[in-house]
């Protein structure tokens, strides 16, 4: 299984027999990602859990069965990964800058889901806007954004 993944993820033209294998790669990146947020502080809250599972559904048009599948595979990824470039990588290859910039902001609610940001998490967050290509402000715009949304104050 872990070959699978990891030529799925690692050879982007060699492997792609159409746009299914590009969409999966894409899922499992992008859902590893938000697993990497989810675990920063040591802390999977069942919140972040369903909010992950939120997330899928909505960006991929997802089924229930399909998000539990997904979340198998990029746990699977995240066991033999070395770093979350290889996440960001993906996602820079396949989303546009809004497209971004929205998940950024569901990192956000992620991580503010619990209503305690922790420096692990803000850490991570920091690393995967810059991997990202997306400037500090977003980092600043998409934070300010989501306590307001989520009424925190602090």
């Amino acid at each position: 299984m872990f070959d699978y993944i990891k030529n799925i993820l690692t050879h982007p033209a060699d492997n792609n027999t159409g746009n299914d294998s590009n969409t999966k790669k894409v899922q499992i990146a992008t859902c590893a990602l938000f697993l990497e947020v989810a675990n920063a502080d040591d802390n999977f809250d069942p919140r972040e859990k369903q909010h992950i599972i939120s997330v899928m559904e909505k960006t991929f048009n997802l089924s229930a069965e399909d998000v539990k599948e997904l979340l198998q595979l990029a746990n699977e990824s995240m066991q033999n990964s070395v770093s979350i470039y290889e996440y960001t990588d993906v996602i820079n290859r396949n989303f546009t800058y809004d497209e971004k910039y929205k998940i950024l902001e569901n990192l956000w609610r992620l991580v503010l889901v619990d209503n305690n940001l922790d420096k692990y998490e803000e850490y991570l967050l920091r690393k995967i806007t810059n991997n990202l290509n997306l400037d500090h402000k977003d980092f600043i715009a998409a934070k300010l954004k989501v306590k307001e949304e989520l009424n925190i104050k602090n």
